[in-house]
C-alpha cells in the first residue's frame, strides 16, 4: 500500500501549466491576456474556470489544447507535450454552439472524428451508437440537426467529443446559449458521463451555481491579464441531483466563491 500511495504522489498530472502567460498583438497595441497561470489538475479531476467577460478563460482552455500557443510557460498533459496529446486523441474539446454539419445525420456528425483522423482515430474509438446512448439520443441517429432543439444537439456535439474515448474533455461554456431548465438537465447528464467514463474534465463557464454544482474544484480568474485569482475546493457530497441547487449548503458554496471572484 505504501509504495502504492509513493507511486500516486510522483504521478504526472493529466494536466500541468507552469508560468503560462499569452500576449496578442506587438508595440504599442500588445495585448496581455493571460499572465503567469501555474496550475496541476489531476487524473479524473473535475475542473471548472471562471472569472469576469474577456479574462481570459476560453483563451487559457485554447492553449491546453494546443490550438494557440502560450507566449511564455510550458503545458504539459501527462508529461508530454500537448502536440503530442493532441495527436493522440487524448482530449476532445466541446463549444458553446454545437457546430454540426446541417446536413449530415446525427449518427454521421457523431463519425465526424473517424473521417478527420482516419482508421487510427477509429481504432481505439467507442461505437458511435453507445456514445449516442451515453448522452441519451437511442432513436435520433437518423435524424438531421434541425429536426433537434438546441440541448439535443449539444448533447450531439457532447457524443462526438467522446467517441474517440479522449482521457480528457475540455469544454468551453457548452450550456451558455441554452435555457436553465435545459442546462440544469445536462449539467446532471454531464456528472454522470463523468463518472462512468472517469475523465478529466476541466470546464469553463459564467456561471457560478453551475461551476459549483459541476465541480470538485473551481480556478477563479482575476481580470486580465488573468492570474489564479483564488481556487475553491467544492465541499459537497459526491452524489449531486438537480435537488441540490436549491440546497444552502451549495448557496454557501456560491458565497464563498463569489467572494473570491469579486476579490479578483
Amino acid at each position: 500500500m505504501a509504495l502504492q500511495e509513493a507511486e500516486a504522489a510522483t504521478a504526472a498530472p493529466a494536466i500541468r501549466l507552469s508560468g503560462v502567460n499569452v500576449t496578442f498583438g506587438s508595440g504599442p497595441k500588445t495585448v496581455e491576456a493571460v499572465g503567469d497561470v501555474s496550475l496541476s489538475i489531476a487524473e479524473g479531476e473535475f475542473v471548472s474556470i471562471i472569472g469576469h467577460s474577456g479574462c481570459g478563460k476560453s483563451t487559457l482552455l485554447r492553449v491546453i489544447a494546443d490550438v494557440l500557443p502560450p507566449t511564455k510557460g510550458d503545458v504539459e498533459i501527462w508529461g508530454g507535450s500537448t502536440a503530442q496529446a493532441r495527436k493522440d486523441r487524448i482530449f476532445s474539446m466541446v463549444f458553446q454552439q454545437s457546430v454540426l454539419m446541417p446536413w449530415a445525420t446525427v449518427l454521421d456528425n457523431v463519425r465526424l472524428p473517424f473521417k478527420v483522423g482516419g482508421k487510427r482515430a477509429e481504432s481505439a474509438a467507442m461505437d458511435p451508437m453507445k456514445a449516442l446512448h451515453l448522452v441519451e439520443l437511442d432513436g435520433f441517429a437518423e435524424a438531421r440537426p434541425s429536426e433537434l432543439s438546441g440541448g439535443m444537439r449539444q448533447r450531439v456535439a457532447i457524443a462526438r467529443a467522446l467517441v474517440t474515448r479522449p482521457r480528457i474533455l475540455l469544454m468551453d461554456e457548452p450550456f451558455g446559449a441554452l435555457d436553465e431548465l435545459v442546462r440544469d438537465t445536462l449539467n446532471v447528464e454531464l456528472l454522470r458521463i463523468w463518472r462512468q467514463s472517469g475523465m478529466t474534465i476541466v470546464f469553463v463557464t459564467h456561471s457560478l451555481q453551475e461551476s459549483v454544482f459541476l465541480s470538485q474544484r473551481v480556478v477563479v480568474l482575476s481580470r486580465r491579464p488573468s492570474r489564479i485569482g483564488g481556487i475553491l475546493d467544492v465541499d459537497l457530497p459526491e452524489e449531486r441531483t438537480l435537488e441540490l441547487k436549491d440546497d444552502p449548503r451549495l448557496g454557501a458554496q456560491v458565497a464563498r466563491l463569489r467572494a473570491l471572484l469579486d476579490a479578483g
